[in-house]
């Protein structure tokens, strides 16, 4: 397997892990209320309701973004651009998780670094 091959699966993998759980959290974040979301995610009081449902569109929009272009071949360094506005975004969710006194923080570390991976990967495979 050449170093080529091995880079497109492991974005694929990667991509795809991320795809599902920004489709599944935005999806949450668009269609469910306050008090659905209150238990999984504390910091839902903290910011108004259009914003939360905001954040949700850029979540799955991002999902998409990572798996339609390189699908298509249709401007595929758009896949880049995914990766690095869900990066951004959960920067921005530690920020927020922090100020607001929460230490959970694990899962926003772990996605910070699988999105600078796949935002990585998708750039050594079509930049």
């Amino acid at each position: 397997m050449s170093m080529n091959t091995a880079t497109v699966i492991a974005y694929w993998v990667l991509a795809g892990l991320l795809a599902l759980f920004y489709l599944y959290a935005g999806a949450m974040k668009l269609t469910r209320d306050r008090d659905q979301l209150r238990p999984m995610m504390a910091w839902v009081d903290r910011i108004p309701l259009p914003a939360l449902r905001g954040l949700g569109t850029v979540e799955v929009l991002g999902a998409l973004g990572l798996l339609l272009p390189p699908a298509t071949g249709v401007a595929p360094w758009l896949a880049l651009a995914a990766a690095v506005g869900l990066f951004v975004l959960q920067i921005g969710a530690v920020v927020t998780h922090l100020t607001g006194g929460d230490r959970k923080i694990g899962l926003n570390i772990g996605l910070i670094g699988t999105t600078a991976v796949t935002g990585w990967l998708a750039a050594a495979v079509w930049l």
